[in-house]
């Protein structure tokens, strides 16, 4: 009975663990391609004032460069546990993908969402008088949580039937067959051969990206072929106007697949994958613009 019973408390324990990971709102924005992508792209748009000062202020880095910095924010999780709690809820903003309007005392209280963060972090970088170690992290947050607001399921999160939302998609689980590996931290639950247990925000996190199946280096050359410009301070827009488009694009573009039936599905494939790409890619080269233009204004 004894013997049972501790297999009983293990087996509850990993549990949680895979349930916290599934459902945790943060997980991974854009995996690390994404947000590696969002940066090299950035990078060439960038004014020589900005150049400089980028390369000042990650001067020590491991990789000194938009790219390498990236991911960073998530990054904290495995690094600095206090002050990843702090920024948990930095990384995205929960609207309503049926309105899709943004009202900071409801969807942002206290500061903490995706739109106060970049806001926030701007002001910071823009403070010559704070210590450079400040101005340093406030530009890897910019460059993550720019990157962050434009993955539709970090701005918006489909409310259910029983009440509350579905976390950006961490609630809508997905039976996925694609021949791309899972991510470390759900390898185990994937068999092989088998389709992987996902959920949505996970697709559109780490797979949507992955199942291009390019190099990191291939795949920004591929983007910039795309079109990669400067875009003028007028065009610039607000982190609560991208916040909002980003949300539109959740019903616009069909993220949440249904039959023709109007019924939801949860049993997604390389169709599906290969159909949502192209926006996925639009959305990765439209934070590179604004992420470009932003450091170019902040660091004048």
């Amino acid at each position: 009975m004894t013997f049972s019973r501790q297999r009983l408390r293990r087996t509850l324990i990993a549990l949680s663990a895979a349930t916290a990971l599934a459902t945790t709102p943060t997980a991974f924005a854009w995996s690390h391609l994404g947000h590696w992508l969002v940066g090299e792209l950035a990078q060439p748009l960038l004014t020589p004032a900005a150049q400089q000062q980028v390369a000042q202020l990650l001067q020590g880095e491991p990789n000194p460069t938009l790219a390498g910095v990236a991911s960073w924010a998530d990054e904290l999780r495995g690094s600095d546990a206090g002050l990843a709690r702090k920024t948990a809820k930095w990384h995205y903003v929960d609207l309503d993908p049926e309105r899709c309007d943004y009202q900071p005392p409801r969807d942002c209280p206290d500061g903490n969402c995706v739109i106060a963060a970049i806001d926030a972090q701007r002001q910071i970088l823009a403070d010559v008088a704070q210590p450079p170690e400040v101005r340093r992290d406030a530009l890897k947050f910019l460059v993550h949580f720019i990157g962050d607001v434009h993955q539709p399921l970090h701005a918006g999160a489909r409310h259910m039937a029983e009440g509350g939302d579905d976390a950006g998609g961490n609630k809508y689980q997905v039976s996925l067959r694609t021949a791309v590996a899972p991510p470390s931290y759900s390898a185990k639950r994937a068999a092989p051969g088998a389709p992987t247990p996902t959920n949505l925000h996970s697709v559109w996190d780490y797979y949507e990206l992955e199942s291009a199946i390019l190099s990191p280096e291939k795949y920004a050359n591929q983007l910039r072929q795309g079109g990669v410009a400067p875009i003028s301070p007028e065009a610039l827009g607000s982190p609560a106007v991208w916040a909002v488009e980003s949300c539109k694009g959740i019903d616009a573009q069909g993220l949440y697949p249904r039959d023709e039936d109007g019924q939801w599905q949860h049993k997604l494939g390389g169709a599906y994958l290969d159909a949502k790409r192209p926006y996925a890619e639009a959305q990765i080269r439209t934070a590179a613009e604004r992420l470009a233009a932003v450091l170019n204004q902040t660091l004048k």
